[in-house]
């Protein structure tokens, strides 16, 4: 039996040239902000980057974002995960994400490009009327600068980019203020 990851054989081959196509167009021209990742092995198993938008708690941070396309893709919305822990009133403790266009909003013509633009705009404007963290969205509408740090803390907890663990503590600006 197949995994259940691989949905691969449950995809007509026109879907799946359409998908390798437009992550193809991803890599090539990436909206801002956005990368992803091909799975050679398994192309509906596709895994973006979403960098923090600036003026957001959640700049500076890189956050995995996982969408899953299921066998009636792309007339059903695929599933979209957060792979990177995040505090945010649309992303439930599991990383999925509540959003119109994976829901009522779906049009089969919409594509990956599309979901990803959509969930970076999530993190732009977050919707506390359909909160998937209750704690968050009551924060966001009634302690706005309490939902700012907490967001901004498992930001800098969690999605940091890797390459930036020690490089600056040993050279750079900030050693030689150190030093001095």
């Amino acid at each position: 039996m197949a995994s259940m990851s691989n949905n691969v054989e449950n995809l007509s081959p026109q879907i799946i040239r359409r998908v390798v196509k437009e992550m193809q167009d991803l890599v090539a021209n990436p909206p801002e902000g956005i990368k992803v990742q091909i799975n050679d092995e398994d192309v509906t198993d596709i895994q973006g980057f979403i960098e923090g938008p600036a003026g957001t708690p959640y700049v500076s941070g890189l956050f995995k974002v996982k969408l899953t396309l299921g066998k009636d893709f792309p007339q059903l919305p695929p599933k979209a995960y957060f792979l990177t822990k995040i505090f945010h009133p649309n992303v439930a403790a599991n990383g999925e994400i509540c959003v119109n266009t994976l829901k009522k909003d779906w049009k089969p013509e919409l594509g990956i490009k599309h979901i990803l633009l959509t969930i970076k705009c999530l993190l732009i404007v977050p919707n506390a009327e359909s909160a998937l963290n209750e704690e968050a969205g009551k924060l966001l509408l009634e302690h706005y600068d309490d939902y700012f740090q907490r967001a901004k803390m498992m930001t800098e907890i969690h999605a940091q980019p890797q390459k930036s663990c020690k490089i600056a503590i040993t050279d750079g600006p900030l050693a030689k203020k150190h030093a001095g």
